[in-house]
């Protein structure tokens, strides 16, 4: 049996760092996402620390994890960030973050998104089409500054994750094709409200190992020579992100491992400023959803279900991606084993195959499909592993479901980062308008 990063099994019952993760389901009820501080830190410092020799600027990807509380974490470890609407900029603002770390991606950035950004003193943003750098030079001129820019290159290049989260392939919408970049800096040049300082590029996520980034940093090196050589001073590279976690338990390629496979490229890049946009591998093992069992189901052909409070509107990723996480009891005598895949059944425990659904009014509302577990009743606990990133972020409230509680364990500390919203909250904007 395993350990699950920073989520252990003592005496039988899950905990995170030092508390016992069923104390704080009762203490804050359920669906609950709990949160490792010490995860959280560890993480962003392997990676600060895996592209230290280029002193890379570290930009978490606030789309992924984006309660204040952790953007606060990062940034007092220093986080810049890396933000695509003008809500995540107002975020990481009220959380501390510096202005002069942060770049703003997205292809469909408003004309008062920029304006407040370029205010604010924005590192620089990503640009993503022709239309937008020529409302972005706009802005710049109207605010009497030159707003700092990187052209987004789609460098046609499949780092082979899922068909959603492809995006450095032609026919996605990110980017601007390779063979347009050189025209279009060419135009931008001497234009008073831009200053071009620099490339970037964002394959996808997950990417399991090296060899995307390589391939594409071998179809931008050429690239960058060029726009120098057409009077730009390119001296920023942004690599993207999209650094893998495992989901299994299973070992994935650690940081040190993509920094040294593009090491000598961001060599000959001869760009002083690196730039790297991480968001799943520092916060995705760094949490899990802890879902109560309601009732259990079984249908006459023999089928069996565990309905939980916890639903697609809590954690969609399984419904929206086909994606697989590790699901466990929170009491567990024998821990949970080190690796668990979808086909798995457990070694030496008596187990059934179960489908891990919630109470949302959809076939496709599940948490997991097949899943051989230990036998449940009605009142037990239920641990989602791996959720820290693109769980809570993407979670709504379809069915007229409040949205999970969130709570940040530090040690043998627990404290509350997001109260469970209530039937208020949800409808508060539409209470003046009932007639």
């Amino acid at each position: 049996m395993a350990d699950a990063g920073w989520f252990h099994y003592r005496d039988g019952a899950l905990h995170c760092e030092d508390v016992a993760v069923a104390e704080l389901a009762e203490q804050w009820g359920t669906p609950l996402y709990v949160y490792s501080r010490a995860g959280l830190v560890e993480r962003y410092r392997a990676i600060r620390d895996a592209f230290a020799a280029r002193n890379a600027l570290v930009c978490f990807s606030v789309k992924s994890c984006p309660n204040l509380s952790i953007l606060s974490l990062l940034a007092a470890e220093g986080s810049g960030f890396d933000v695509v609407s003008g809500g995540e900029l107002r975020r990481v603002l009220a959380a501390g973050g510096v202005p002069e770390r942060i770049v703003f991606a997205g292809v469909g950035k408003t004309e008062e998104e920029i304006e407040f950004a370029l205010r604010r003193g924005i590192l620089m943003f990503n640009v993503e089409s022709r239309a937008e750098l020529e409302v972005i030079e706009a802005v710049g001129r109207r605010v009497g500054r030159p707003a700092p820019v990187a052209i987004r290159v789609n460098p046609d290049v499949d780092a082979r994750a899922h068909e959603k989260t492809t995006t450095g392939k032609k026919g996605t919408k990110f980017g601007i094709d390779s063979d347009a970049v050189e025209d279009l800096v060419r135009e931008a040049a001497g234009r008073p409200g831009l200053a071009v300082r620099g490339v970037h590029v964002h394959l996808g996520s997950p990417i399991m190992g090296p060899e995307p980034y390589v391939r594409a940093l071998d179809r931008l090196l050429p690239l960058i020579e060029r726009l120098r050589a057409v009077g730009a001073p390119v001296d920023s590279l942004n690599l993207g992100g999209g650094f893998c976690i495992s989901y299994t338990g299973e070992e994935t390629a650690r940081p040190r491992e993509y920094a040294e496979a593009v090491d000598s490229r961001l060599e000959k890049s001869r760009c002083p400023v690196i730039i790297i946009e991480p968001g799943r591998y520092v916060a995705g093992s760094c949490a899990v959803l802890l879902t109560r069992v309601i009732y259990r189901k079984e249908t006459r052909a023999g089928k069996r279900f565990l309905i939980c409070d916890a639903a697609m509107n809590d954690l969609v990723r399984p419904t929206l991606y086909d994606a697989f996480h590790r699901i466990w009891p929170v009491r567990s005598a024998e821990g949970m084993p080190a690796v668990l895949r979808a086909d798995d059944a457990p070694g030496g425990l008596t187990s059934e195959v179960v489908d891990v659904v919630g109470p949302v009014c959809e076939t496709g509302d599940f948490l997991a499909r097949a899943r051989a577990l230990p036998r449940l009743e009605g009142g037990d606990l239920l641990a989602v592993f791996d959720v820290g990133a693109y769980g809570f972020a993407m979670s709504s409230n379809y069915n007229a479901r409040p949205r999970a509680a969130e709570v940040l364990v530090g040690g043998s500390q627990a404290r509350p980062i997001r109260r469970r919203e209530t039937f208020d909250d949800m409808v508060g904007p539409e209470r003046e308008y009932l007639r």
